[in-house]
């Protein structure tokens, strides 16, 4: 090819033929490309940091490596002598497809190219270049520079141009300029690598802490559903729930299913501040869209004006939801948004639909909680009744003796729950004694010492019966220790003091006052003078010297009546 290489004056090299090329580093990955940071951060590593090597009995400092590609040997030669003795690793080429087979095995830093070479010319070879790594710098030399060349080499992402004869300082000069420019263009790279990265975690960040949101929002719901303590308190915690987790004025339950194939308010809620009880004049408009609501079985999500659905006038957005059991229609549960200031979104939607599965769920489970409770408590009343049957004695004994209790309770200052245990246990503390053989517990006689040790197995037959159940634990411990003795003399365990369950000692003087002021099969009932002198004495040995103290004073104020040994109710 025409042009020629020449130096200045400063300038030392030597013309003379190269020797081999020393084999290629390998591992050239071809798709690497400026997406990849790490591989970018790890060509700017290879072009800062080099290779040692032994020159002249001297270690010298690592430089970086060139390619030089040309079809002219004397130029590659002259060349690269210049850059080996300036300290930089040099590898030639006769052609392109030789300079392709070079980059492939790797650790080129640059790449200085002739353009007018025979098979693949030096354009080509910069576009194919910077096709697989678009941070390698080339650099271009030819003796026939023109306009269209140089657009050219731009747009193959050539990073310099050099006009033949070239001097050597000059290339050098360029090719320090080109991996200075690589340098800031891999920076640039990592950087926008590193925002495109934070981009992405910031745009994480805000979807995980939506999801979070949700997530908190769902767990509150369930959290508030399972305190419920009745049907009644469930459909109004759905309506409080309702509007604390979507943006309306009012939220309203509706039942639907009844005889007369109305819809019927049975819980309303506002925001704090405004009134809105059930069964109000807006709960009566909304009748028909609830009921096509049931009817269809379908969320609903609607605006005044944007639907078939006609909203009531003042209502400028409407979430209706069906509440379902067991795929069944239930309720209807509606929020409102009053005016056209605003409106509700399908999140808002997600959530009630949330709010209306959880108040299913509750409801489901209470109506079969109370629907078995009930159950359960007939059949022990059944279970009493038939005792008291067998003995004309003791019929309504548990009655009075619960009445009692209560009084005490109440006299005691014991609290609802505590309360609501008495009213329970009291029916069912001789429950055990169904367990007992006829001969014995309905003997006129004396019982013998074998016959009483049978008797005093009733505490732990009542007991025993609850715990089958798997209920009512409270409940099972009064029925086993009401028998027990504050000096720890009684029956079945000998308990003593605090050891006996407080309601279990009031239910014990209870029992006690009432089967002394009853006859007996076996003994008229004693009179009153002598039943109080009896549980006055038991203070401190039998019974619970503060429960004495406080039968002692609802007694005198009348309120266990004398006559009959009974408490009338408060």
């Amino acid at each position: 090819m025409n042009g020629a290489l020449t130096a200045s004056s400063g300038d030392s090299y030597l013309l003379h033929p190269i020797p081999p090329a020393p084999a290629a580093p390998c591992g050239f990955d071809a798709r690497r490309r400026c997406a990849a940071s790490d591989a970018i951060r790890a060509d700017l590593m290879e072009c800062t940091a080099g290779r040692s090597r032994r020159r002249y009995g001297m270690l010298v400092e690592p430089r970086e490596t060139i390619l030089i590609v040309d079809d002219e040997e004397s130029i590659r030669g002259v060349v690269g002598e210049y850059f080996r003795r300036r300290g930089y690793q040099v590898f030639t080429a006769g052609d392109g497809a030789q300079a392709l087979d070079l980059l492939q095995r790797g650790g080129i830093d640059c790449c200085f190219t002739d353009i007018n070479m025979p098979g693949m010319n030096g354009l080509d070879l910069a576009e194919r270049i910077h096709a697989a790594d678009s941070t390698l710098p080339v650099i271009v030399m030819t003796g026939y520079p023109s306009l269209d060349v140089s657009i050219h080499t731009l747009r193959n992402g050539v990073v310099d141009f050099l006009v033949k004869p070239v001097n050597l300082k000059q290339m050098e000069l360029s090719f320090r300029r080109a991996l200075r420019q690589r340098a800031i263009f891999v920076e640039n790279m990592l950087l926008k690598q590193e925002v495109k990265g934070k981009e992405r975690l910031e745009k994480l960040n805000r979807e995980l802490l939506l999801k979070i949101d949700e997530l908190d929002t769902a767990n509150r719901i369930m959290a508030h559903f399972g305190a419920t303590a009745s049907l009644a308190h469930a459909f109004q915690r759905s309506v409080d729930i309702a509007l604390e987790v979507v943006p309306a004025d009012c939220v309203r339950f509706f039942v639907v299913g009844a005889p007369d194939g109305r819809p019927h308010e049975v819980a309303a809620a506002r925001r704090p501040g405004e009134a809105a009880p059930a069964g109000s004049g807006r709960g009566a408009e909304l009748a028909p869209l609830v009921k096509s609501v049931s009817a269809d079985a379908v969320p609903l999500l609607a605006a005044a004006g944007n639907g078939a659905q006609r909203l009531p006038t003042g209502i400028g957005s409407l979430l209706a939801v069906p509440i379902k059991i067991r795929e069944k229609v239930f309720g209807v549960l509606t929020a409102e948004i009053e005016g056209g200031r605003r409106s509700f979104t399908e999140k808002d939607l997600f959530y009630l639909s949330f709010t209306t599965r959880s108040a299913g769920g509750a409801i489901e489970t209470l109506a079969l909680y109370e629907n078995l409770y009930e159950n359960l408590f007939a059949t022990l009343y059944g279970f009493v009744k038939a005792l008291e049957a067998r003995d004309l004695y003791t019929r309504q004994h548990s009655t009075r003796v619960t009445e009692i209790s209560l009084t005490l309770g109440r006299e005691l200052q014991c609290r609802a729950e505590e309360l609501n245990i008495l009213n329970f246990a009291g029916p069912l503390h001789d429950i055990g004694k169904i367990g007992i053989r006829d001969d014995i517990l309905l003997k006129p006689g004396r019982l013998t010492a074998e016959e009483f040790e049978k008797i005093k197995e009733h505490p732990v037959i009542g007991a025993n019966m609850l715990t089958q159940l798997g209920l009512w634990e409270h409940e099972r411990q009064i029925i086993r220790c009401h028998h027990e003795r504050f000096d720890g003399a009684g029956y079945p365990d000998g308990l003593r003091e605090d050891e006996i369950p407080f309601l279990a000692r009031i239910l014990s003087v209870a029992d006690a006052y009432d089967a002394m002021a009853s006859d007996r099969a076996y003994r008229q009932r004693m009179a009153e003078d002598l039943i109080l002198e009896v549980i006055g004495e038991g203070a401190g040995s039998q019974f619970d010297p503060r429960v004495v103290d406080a039968f002692r004073k609802a007694y005198a104020e009348g309120k266990i009546t004398r006559s009959t040994g009974s408490a009338p109710v408060a």
